[in-house]
């Protein structure tokens, strides 16, 4: 018997024409500069891969992208891979060095550049891949002089007529690379096909709607994650299936930023520790209460602290963690509420929605013994090892590390945690951060966690240094709110030893205060660097 069957593949196109389809008048607005509805921004991007295709750019091409989080950058999210071209988000933060590294070992073939990163890029040209063709861009759309520049972003677009995808494109076909930020050695590159990615981004949507979000089309986004990191946490795909409009800051600017939630409605953003602490502690931000009081948050990239979760509850911001790693595209946890805990009082329930979270739909996460692989009882400290449709297969041409990576057939995230008894995880500590100190491990992030509770601390982070007695003891980096003493401190945390909240001997033996925390390309605390203080 013939058959006419259609093998539906799932590629990227299908969530923009379900979003333009379905909310063909929703917005994505870059700062006050330009504004697209779904329907147009398809179109947009439709026009963009005919001027791509006519430039050259083929199936299997590397594109890299050098930006900040623009309308620019949006429109390469889907119009590089659905012509078949894979997508390299450069990260713009590292130094030129790795930036060419990371250029080079993806083999791009096509760098898509902001202007003001021009003359980075012409510095780099005579090491730059033989023949590679520089795309450049401005936000006046006036074009950019350079000997480098092959070719104008916005006349690819004005200038040619939309196309649509490929019968060719498959599922399993790769749609993005980029590289790790590089605290544990060399960046590592991981990419993700279209199926990786439109699955991921049904699951980070379903689990959005879950309370205490509770995301609908009607919510408006404005993701703080850069665009160079793990897709922004997948949220500009999240954006057009979901139907919401889609806020872009461009580089961020931290009192623009809180104009632009008070002026385009910002319900709902996504960012690391370091963001929250930034806008809160803006100048400006007393003038935007009413603005907090309507502000969903989710933090990820690194632990929550306790103080920080109170502050943003303080507000009225509905705040809760998640979970995951460039490796895995990336959400794994978020602290939605289960059954098991939406019955809980109101405090317990905060506690839980701000610990690392639950698995999203389609998420296996065991929590193993790291020498021998044997899994924990709930409640005993292990190493997080997963399973998801979405996770990357491999390290990019690093055969070694991948078997690392994947060992056993779980991917292994080098996190120590436990899980709880209504199912949610808590890190303790990176493995790499764990400081052992006579035998037995102080877990950092508790610790982290118990002197952010200090009403005169703004910021803490806690690393291991080498001792002679004890093999290793912690010091504390503190930012203060107001003035505080290494004396007041000690005693603070003897206080919460002696009500059985951390232990005795986990006390730091060293306070050291400082102005600002050093940062790493994706805004987290650098604890490389922190050790290097600590030393002298």
């Amino acid at each position: 018997m013939s058959s006419e069957y259609y093998e539906y593949q799932l590629t990227i196109d299908k969530i923009l024409d379900s979003g333009s389809r379905s909310f063909p008048n929703r917005e994505i607005v870059y700062r006050d500069i330009r504004r697209y509805t779904f329907s147009s921004f398809s179109d947009s991007v439709k026009r963009l891969m005919s001027g791509l295709k006519k430039l050259g750019v083929k199936k299997g091409d590397r594109v890299g992208v050098i930006d900040w989080d623009t309308d620019v950058y949006f429109h390469t999210y889907y119009a590089i891979p659905m012509l078949g071209s894979v997508l390299h988000t450069v990260n713009i933060r590292y130094p030129l060095e790795l930036i060419v590294k990371t250029i080079l070992h993806a083999e791009d073939k096509y760098l898509i550049v902001r202007d003001e990163f021009v003359p980075l890029i012409e510095k780099a040209a005579n090491i730059m891949p033989v023949g590679m063709k520089v795309i450049t861009y401005s936000d006046n759309k006036e074009k950019v002089k350079s000997p480098i520049s092959s070719a104008d972003f916005w006349e690819l677009i004005e200038s040619n007529e939309p196309i649509e995808v490929s019968e060719d494109l498959k599922e399993n076909d790769m749609a993005t690379i980029f590289y790790t930020s590089g605290t544990t050695g060399e960046p590592k590159g991981v990419w993700f096909s279209h199926r990786k990615i439109v699955l991921h981004t049904l699951s980070v949507s379903l689990v959005g709607a879950r309370a205490p979000l509770n995301l609908t089309s009607n919510d408006v986004y404005l993701i703080l994650v850069p665009m160079f990191h793990v897709h922004a946490w997948g949220y500009p795909y999240v954006a057009l299936l979901s139907g919401v409009k889609y806020v872009l800051p461009g580089k961020y600017d931290y009192g623009l930023i809180l104009k632009l939630m008070d002026k385009e409605k910002v319900t709902y953003s996504a960012m690391v520790p370091t963001i929250l602490y930034l806008i809160l502690s803006h100048p400006d931000a007393p003038k935007y209460a009413h603005v907090f009081k309507r502000w969903k948050v989710t933090i990820g990239g690194s632990a929550l602290p306790e103080g920080l979760a109170k502050k943003a509850k303080e507000l009225g911001i509905t705040v809760i963690a998640g979970y995951g790693l460039s490796e895995t595209c990336p959400v794994l946890t978020t602290g939605y509420y289960n059954s098991l805990v939406e019955g809980l009082d109101e405090e317990k329930k905060f506690m839980e929605q701000i610990s690392t979270g639950a698995p999203i739909p389609l998420v296996q996460i065991k929590i193993v013994d790291p020498s021998t692989g044997e899994e924990k009882e709930r409640g005993k400290i292990g190493e997080i090892v997963v399973r998801a449709p979405w996770l990357t297969q491999e390290y990019y041409k690093d055969p070694e590390k991948t078997k690392s990576l994947w060992k056993g057939g779980w991917l292994h995230t080098g996190d120590l945690a436990y899980m709880d008894e209504y199912g949610y995880l808590h890190i303790v500590d990176r493995e790499k951060d764990a400081i052992k100190s006579g035998g037995e491990f102080i877990p950092s992030l508790l610790l982290e966690n118990a002197i952010s509770l200090h009403p005169k601390v703004s910021q803490v982070a806690v690393v291991g240094i080498k001792d002679e007695k004890w093999g290793e003891r912690p010091v504390a980096f503190i930012v203060p709110k107001e003035p505080i003493n290494e004396e007041e401190l000690r005693q603070f945390l003897l206080n919460l030893a002696n009500e059985g909240k951390i232990q005795k001997w986990w006390i730091p033996d060293k306070f050291i205060f400082i102005n600002s925390m050093p940062l790493t390309s994706t805004n987290k605390i650098d604890k490389k660097v922190l050790r290097e203080m600590a030393q002298k």
